[in-house]
């Protein structure tokens, strides 16, 4: 109820609650009100049926009115002591947040010191260790497998972590420190200063700089070096190699390793439009101790010889 910016939902929905449960409560007090004493006969509502097949009022019988009673005080109860009426929070004072934070505490009281027990070993021991990596693969499919998938190969924008194509780097220890922090990867946009034919020149060059040589055209790329030199080797170097400590990719691995895929028509998107990463920092929510069994178990994929 907190995220309506008007106080009328609130009071709008614990009238509908009270004047439910009012009349809930009225019509079984007034369906109570029916007896029949012994002998007595029982009267008929009017309503006949196929020529005598007619409704009595006969009362409801005595444990199932129970059974309402209970129904209704188990309700007036649990109104008094937990949100149902509009902002109303309880005297308990419960909510599903509180109850996912009292649970995550218990379950890290009890599971943390396991955790922390691999916190002072080297990255490629724990990587070696079969029951820590079950642990790394149950927290990377937990945490990681919505970007980079079950197999961790990844998607378009996310990239697979079972190849040795790193942007950032792929040691134990960078690995650790980008799941800590997190990484911002931004390519910035170049279309409205190269123009339509040098973007295409440029995305030409680009191809081939692959190891690949896929089809491109040699006219272009020759054009194409000359800005690449001027513009492009400032972050993935006159190579074309790509920078790590900036996040510049490797333009001369296989083009159908790249991030956002290296046809033509995507270099030529990825040149114009330019493009911005966000890997999320994940030290505050899982801690020094899990993330550094994820790290050994994201290294270990492209490193552990079961892994390949």
């Amino acid at each position: 109820m907190s995220d309506f910016v008007s106080d009328f939902w609130g009071i709008w929905i614990t009238a509908i609650v009270v004047a439910g449960f009012v009349g809930l409560s009225l019509l079984l007090f007034t369906q109570s009100k029916t007896t029949v004493k012994k002998g007595e006969q029982v009267e008929t509502m009017g309503h006949v049926w196929d020529g005598d097949l007619e409704e009595y009022n006969h009362p409801l019988p005595r444990w199932w009115m129970l059974m309402f009673y209970i129904t209704l005080i188990f309700g007036a109860c649990y109104l008094v002591l937990y949100p149902g009426l509009g902002k109303w929070q309880g005297i308990r004072g419960w909510t599903s947040v509180g109850q996912y934070k009292e649970e995550r505490a218990q379950a890290e009281a009890k599971y943390q010191p396991l955790y922390d027990s691999y916190l002072k070993q080297d990255l490629k021991t724990i990587a070696a260790d079969p029951k820590a990596q079950e642990m790394g693969k149950r927290l990377f499919q937990t945490y990681c497998v919505q970007c980079h998938g079950s197999d961790a190969r990844g998607a378009k924008g996310f990239p697979n972590l079972v190849n040795h194509d790193w942007q950032w780097g792929g040691d134990p220890k960078t690995i650790e420190t980008t799941i800590l922090n997190g990484r911002h990867g931004q390519m910035p946009a170049w279309g409205t200063v190269l123009g339509e034919e040098k973007v295409k020149d440029v995305a030409n060059y680009v191809l081939s700089l692959s190891v690949q040589k896929k089809k491109f055209d040699a006219e272009r790329a020759a054009r194409g070096k000359e800005t690449f030199t001027t513009i492009c080797a400032a972050c993935h170097g006159p190579d074309g190699k790509g920078n790590q400590q900036l996040g510049a990719p490797n333009l001369t691995h296989p083009s159908g390793s790249w991030l956002y895929g290296g046809t033509e028509k995507t270099i030529i998107e990825t040149v114009t439009n330019g493009r911005n990463n966000q890997m999320p920092a994940w030290k505050d929510f899982l801690g020094d101790a899990k993330v550094h069994l994820l790290a050994a178990y994201v290294w270990g994929l492209s490193n552990n010889a079961k892994a390949q």
